[in-house]
């Protein structure tokens, strides 16, 4: 099983490598329930509702030409969504995605903004996904969870979802964030809401600088204390933002393929598109950053966790050791309890090791 590396920067083959990502046990932070629904399942729920579409009808949706588009496509998507089942059904087949690539431990966002807008009660949705997650427990995965407020929807609709989430903190609900378009309300209209998240015992996140500017970033952190930004590519474009954020350990939740098919790597340039290669994953890492890999909604994006990584070897030229360290960051700044970050952590290097990779201290 052995892969020989005598030096930790040491490159390994792809195939090799893929073995090798494949086999580590792997946390995924940033990952939205409702954009996991594959067209093979869209297609199912639409008809459990009396609407007939294809499959074909379902990626032409998921193909967005800008962010503006994705929103859209995940708008459309989750119309299908109306009752607790059809909530339980699309938590199945994501636990079942999770662990065919040994995704160990997961917070997936909930769209409870949305679930509220459409009258729903979120709490019975939010029960069947969690019955339906439960048997996954003893498979190996363990699944928690993040209530997501959307920002276009007010300060008012995000109150709703804070408070929904305080209810739920003994459910596995560790954390509240705002999704969304961000360039709809400054950060500072929701500085209340986020110290109600504090108060109840919430981590706190947000998407920023994803499409905004590096200066939403920093407002973020500063304004609402938030610990980890969802995206947050636009940091690179501003050293002293960076700086910021190591100085802080603020965590950015990166999803490249993502950033790519929305078009917001494409804008951080200012230009009509951009290229994997241009990613600035290596650039936040080598300048110590925090940061994790995800596919934020893999069904829309046609992507895996394990794609991600192989893309970030193959194109964006990381090292499997730098790889392996962003794994380790990937349990590290969990919500999760000190004892399990480590018990997963140490899983973790006992796996490289099996390969011949040193272990970083």
């Amino acid at each position: 099983m052995a892969i020989p590396s005598s030096r930790p920067d040491d490159s390994i083959s792809s195939e090799n490598f893929r073995i090798l990502i494949a086999a580590i046990p792997k946390a995924e932070l940033h990952l939205h329930l409702e954009g996991s629904i594959a067209p093979t399942t869209a297609v199912r729920l639409a008809a459990r509702h009396g609407v007939v579409i294809t499959e074909e009808d379902v990626r032409e949706r998921y193909a967005p030409a800008d962010f503006t588009k994705f929103l859209e496509g995940f708008k459309w998507v989750t119309s299908f969504l109306r009752t607790p089942a059809d909530y339980a059904l699309i938590t199945e087949r994501l636990a079942d995605h999770l662990l065919a690539q040994n995704v160990v431990y997961a917070e997936v966002t909930l769209s409870i903004g949305v679930m509220l807008l459409r009258k729903q009660d979120a709490l019975e949705n939010f029960a069947a996904i969690r019955q339906a997650a439960a048997p996954y427990e003893s498979r190996g995965l363990r699944m928690q969870w993040i209530f997501d407020a959307v920002r276009q929807f007010g300060v008012a609709a995000a109150d709703e979802v804070v408070a929904l989430a305080a209810r739920c903190v003994r459910d596995n609900v560790v954390a509240f964030g705002i999704g969304g378009d961000e360039l709809a309300l400054p950060a500072k209209d929701f500085v209340g809401v986020y110290e109600r998240a504090g108060a109840a015992g919430l981590g706190k996140l947000i998407h920023a600088g994803e499409i905004g500017n590096a200066a939403s970033v920093r407002e973020a952190v500063e304004i609402l204390g938030v610990t980890r930004i969802g995206h947050g590519i636009a940091a690179m474009n501003d050293p002293s933002v960076m700086n910021f954020l190591t100085e802080r350990g603020v965590t950015l939740e990166l999803c490249p393929t993502s950033n790519i098919r929305t078009g917001a790597l494409a804008r951080q340039f200012g230009k009509p598109s951009a290229r994997i290669e241009e990613y600035p994953l290596k650039m936040f890492f080598e300048r110590g950053l925090q940061i994790t890999l995800s596919t934020d909604d893999p069904a829309m994006f046609e992507t895996t966790l394990l794609e991600e990584y192989a893309q970030a070897a193959s194109k964006i030229g990381m090292s499997a050791n730098s790889l392996l360290r962003v794994a380790e960051m990937g349990f590290q700044n969990a919500f999760a309890t000190d004892e399990a970050k480590t018990a997963y952590v140490n899983s973790l290097r006992a796996i490289r090791a099996k390969f011949g990779f040193r272990v970083w201290e």
